[in-house]
């Protein structure tokens, strides 16, 4: 029963930290903003011109849908025919119908498969090891990161 008495009064102590804590960082003073650097450049340099930016980057006003459409639409017409939304679609089948009679075997289905497969088994015994398979992932390419302008600190020797 002592333990269950104890379990409780620490649960409520945790708590009332917790209240306690978030009350404190809510109340705490936000941070200054950091001033533009076109007046920060101004108040520096107070006989100089102001230091012009470059222009920020424009977000297209096309919607995903809208470039999704217009790579499709190659005529520009305004409509996809069906002979524009099947393109890609003959092309990737033309790639995979290597011997070109229309049809598709397992084979050729597969060939990409079965390349990827051959080059991994280096030993050539037709089983992956775990070292073999691990060459088989896919390779993906890291996300571009976006670059920001370092901010410059205000010069207090000035």
């Amino acid at each position: 029963m002592l333990r269950y008495l104890a379990g409780v009064v620490s649960a409520l102590l945790l708590v009332a930290a917790g209240v306690f804590v978030y009350r404190s960082s809510a109340t705490a003073e936000a941070p200054a903003t950091p001033m533009p650097r076109q007046a920060f450049a101004a108040e520096v340099q107070e006989g100089a011109a102001p230091v012009e930016e470059e222009p920020l980057p424009q977000a297209s006003a096309l919607t995903r849908e809208q470039k999704r459409f217009n790579r499709v639409d190659k005529d520009r017409s305004g409509v996809i025919a069906r002979d524009e939304y099947l393109a890609p679609r003959r092309k990737a089948f033309a790639k995979l119908d290597v011997n070109g009679d229309g049809r598709l075997s397992f084979d050729e289905w597969a060939i990409k498969t079965t390349t990827k497969f051959a080059g991994a088994d280096r030993d050539k015994s037709g089983t992956l090891t775990p070292a073999e398979f691990a060459t088989t992932a896919v390779k993906r390419s890291p996300r571009a990161r976006l670059r920001c302008p370092p901010q410059q600190a205000p010069n207090e020797a000035d």
